[in-house]
């Protein structure tokens, strides 16, 4: 390729965020010619290999057999502004509430330069974006999330929370004021147009095209970026330089993609966010969920609070975790958590139906799949003051294994001490915290 190292597109990216670190009101007039043969090829090969295909049905495999070939071919598209993305593939996953989740899958030439865009877009934004939020961000989680909010509480005058969701947010989001946030930043007209026809590509749907006048594609690699920088100018922004410049205590937002919570000290300060949530949202034509947003007491007083008031204490969940409020052991305060009972109940059913219907497989295979799914429940879940959910998570997986292996066959029944002998000798991963939110590092 013709580029030599220091003139490759990593380092121009390098440079473009030391730009725009350095002066935040800098636009950016060129960066769509870095969208590069060198460029797209890393992009390719930074792609999982083994991801559903898009509408066109072409693998990761296949597209790799002529790859300069299409590669050159694709750059010289993008060049001559011939490129039009293949409307996605629209999927439905199936949530706990019984609905279902609409997912759209690229193909993978859209893959490919979704991933370029979100990378040059990234390096720019990412000097700007708060550090109060923390989805699809490069070295950031929800973990860390929940440990800012652990921060937040402990540490701080919070007396009440202000939980929020925006509804349908990713269906919804207005076209013509998400290109008006990326212009704050970028001026690039053949990038701008580039990243339009992604969002008006639409998807097919039981084969019948569907076009986009709204929202950003769930499922897609561009989607997340996109929406960081909307929310970026709509909340973050705004509740840093609007929102905390009319109140009068202690107030703090963490945000995690389209989920929110807002630490706030005062009830007048908690009434008047709550408020300002809702007016702002409708002007961007959005909606605060009705269902899932909510303004409670919460804090260090809250235990003394609702027994006086002859109540339960208020809890809230955010991402997947119920907080409440309880003690230490030297009769501090300090905030507890467990896994949130929908989740708790959703992930339990998930792993029974799959013990239940891969209870037929080699008794080594099905014991490092099931050693896999709690692995991966563990490392989501098993957070500071959250070891009773994960236990309980535990024993029910036995529970459920023991009554399907005794199901494999009418022979040789799997008692319990046959059980726990095969466990002595072959053990699952036992339930453990990941993620410490007491220590200066969580991993």
């Amino acid at each position: 390729m013709p580029y030599t190292e220091m003139e490759t597109t990593e380092f121009k990216l390098t440079l473009i965020a030391e730009h725009a670190k350095r002066n935040r009101t800098m636009k950016f007039t060129s960066i769509a010619h870095l969208l590069n043969a060198d460029f797209l090829l890393s992009c390719f090969k930074s792609l999982n290999r083994n991801k559903a295909t898009g509408i066109d049905n072409v693998t990761w495999y296949e597209y790799n057999a002529n790859l300069y070939e299409n590669i050159e071919r694709l750059v010289e598209r993008l060049k001559s502004k011939s490129y039009t993305p293949i409307p996605a593939k629209r999927v439905y996953i199936p949530k706990g509430d019984g609905k279902r989740r609409p997912l759209g899958i690229s193909a993978i030439e859209n893959k490919i330069v979704e991933l370029g865009i979100k990378r040059i877009i990234e390096s720019i934004y990412e000097q700007d974006f708060s550090n109060q939020s923390f989805g699809f961000r490069p070295e950031r989680s929800c973990h860390h999330a929940l440990k800012e909010i652990h921060q937040l509480v402990t540490y701080n005058p919070t007396n009440h929370i202000v939980e929020a969701d925006i509804k349908g947010f990713f269906d919804n989001v207005n076209h013509d004021l998400l290109m008006e946030a990326l212009g704050i930043r970028i001026s690039d007209k053949s990038m701008l147009m580039l990243i339009e026809k992604f969002l008006k590509a639409g998807y097919i749907d039981d084969g019948l095209l569907v076009t986009s006048e709204k929202g950003t594609p769930q499922g897609s690699i561009l989607s997340p970026i996109l929406a960081n920088v909307f929310l970026h100018y709509v909340l973050d922004y705004w509740f840093e330089n609007t929102v905390k410049t009319i109140t009068r205590g202690f107030c703090e937002i963490v945000r995690y993609a389209d989920d929110f919570v807002c630490t706030v000290q005062y009830i007048d300060d908690a009434i008047k966010i709550e408020r300002m949530l809702v007016e702002r949202f409708n002007k961007l034509k959005l909606e605060i969920h009705p269902d899932k947003s909510k303004r409670i007491t919460f804090g260090r007083f809250e235990s003394q609070s609702a027994k006086k008031q002859g109540r339960r204490p208020n809890t809230f969940t955010f991402l997947g975790i119920t907080h409440y409020c309880t003690k230490s052991r030297r009769g501090g305060f300090k905030i507890g958590r467990k896994t949130c009972r929908k989740k708790f109940r959703e992930k339990c059913n998930k792993l029974k139906a799959w013990i239940k219907k891969n209870r037929h497989l080699p008794i080594r295979v099905f014991w490092d799949g099931l050693a896999v799914r709690l692995r991966g429940h563990y490392q989501y879940y098993g957070v500071s003051e959250n070891s009773k959910s994960i236990d309980r998570f535990y024993r029910i997986m036995i529970k459920s294994v023991h009554k399907w292996l005794n199901r494999r066959s009418q022979r040789g029944r799997m008692t319990w001490q046959k059980l726990n002998d095969y466990l002595n000798y072959y053990p699952l991963p036992r339930p453990s915290i990941k993620h410490s939110f007491y220590t200066k590092s969580m991993f």
